[in-house]
């Protein structure tokens, strides 16, 4: 009371009022914006329940369905990985698609095992076992550092030069060939197949560009559009071919087994039911991630690290200054004769080496063990200009 008396002579009482006024208010500021921050610190991301699912009862995707599993705790959330194969063997990186989790991609990387090689997968951030950041683009660069908080959680190293061959499939493809772009020493070798990245932009619908855009509708109402619409539909197709509804095109991918009494359509209604950041994964890869129109962009980056590879000198990484293409014949999205002219207009000739095999988009997870022996018979053959169909 004193004090305040003391104030009032000094400044007047209207001042101290406002000066004590003014303090009161900033600290209530102050205290709430730190409760605030602590809450939202709790909600940078969503947890999948997916694994407690798996654990308790009945699911598509089994947390033993491949050997090697681990849980990888990071500030971005859990990521799910497996590892497997002999340690001695050359290293494969396999990058799956926009919708269906690592599981896809089961195929194929035992194939690469059988074939004497350790392979690794993850379940990107919103997909399968994997927790979702809901404060963070799921651009490139998030991608990224997923990338590289897996490889570091490996007992064995998967960093360095030339330390592991990449394999990216549909939205896989883009991100491989993005991580590739600003770290060439470290691929040994890049198969992209069916990839995300080059698809011309025309092939996206306006229904498509609304969607995905950002700050037109609530988050809550588009990630209830999305959800909607990734359901599996009789007579439409949804997962890995985020367009091909809006083209009207009737592809069963939904239909394509992974597991032989799963489906891709099981899995994603699955995702849905118990991954709760999966809608919002989804939207926001779309919406932010390198999937079309890269000719001009980060491709670019790849290509000069190609040519820079053909001369001649010895440089880490991308073997033979080469990308190893594998695409197929009745793809509605990723159509095979604009990727070839593509990418050899921006890699030239020497740049790729390009299969195209029978089958649609769906030929990551349907003929993984072909696309697997294609991929390695490739890395170890000499350049050579007979690109064509397989």
């Amino acid at each position: 009371m004193l004090e305040f008396q003391s104030l009032s002579k000094t400044f007047g009482p209207t001042h101290v009022a406002f000066f004590l006024t003014t303090a009161t208010c900033l600290s209530l500021y102050i205290n709430t914006r730190l409760t605030l921050q602590n809450v939202s610190q709790a909600e940078k991301c969503i947890s999948a329940n997916t694994r407690h699912v798996a654990a308790t009862g009945d699911s598509p995707y089994p947390l033993d369905v491949m050997p090697g599993g681990r849980t990888v705790e990071s500030e971005y959330g859990t990521i799910q990985v497996f590892e497997w194969g002999p340690q001695d063997g050359q290293k494969v990186l396999l990058i799956h698609g926009v919708s269906t989790p690592c599981l896809a991609l089961r195929d194929m990387a035992r194939e690469f095992e059988a074939l004497g090689c350790r392979v690794m997968l993850f379940d990107l951030f919103g997909r399968g076992f994997s927790d979702a950041p809901r404060d963070i683009p799921y651009d490139d660069r998030l991608y990224t550092t997923q990338i590289l908080l897996a490889l570091a959680s490996s007992p064995l190293a998967w960093t360095g030069d030339d330390a592991f061959h990449l394999v990216g499939y549909s939205l896989g493809g883009a991100i491989a060939a993005g991580f590739v772009a600003y770290r060439p020493n470290i691929a040994r070798s890049l198969t992209l197949v069916c990839p995300g990245g080059l698809i011309r932009p025309h092939h996206v619908s306006l229904k498509s560009r609304f969607l995905y855009s950002r700050g037109i509708l609530p988050s809550c109402l588009m990630n209830a559009i999305v959800r909607y619409r990734l359901k599996p539909h009789q007579g439409k197709t949804s997962a890995d071919i985020p367009v091909a509804d809006d083209l009207d095109l009737d592809v069963p991918f939904d239909n394509v087994k992974l597991l032989p009494n799963v489906k891709v359509g099981d899995v994603v209604t699955w995702q849905l039911r118990h991954n709760q950041g999966f809608p919002q994964a989804y939207r926001s890869t779309m919406g932010n991630s390198p999937i079309y129109g890269q000719h001009s962009k980060g491709w670019t980056r790849l290509a000069q690290h190609l040519k820079d590879r053909q001369g001649g000198a010895r440089m880490p990484g991308l073997t033979n200054g080469r990308v190893c293409l594998i695409l197929a014949k009745n793809d509605p999205i990723v159509i095979a004769q604009e990727w070839i002219e593509d990418c050899k207009a921006l890699f030239g000739e020497r740049g790729v080496r390009y299969h195209v095999l029978d089958g649609g988009h769906d030929i990551g997870i349907s003929r993984g063990k072909l696309v697997a022996n294609t991929a390695i018979k490739t890395w170890s053959e000499p350049f050579q200009l007979d690109n064509g169909l397989d």
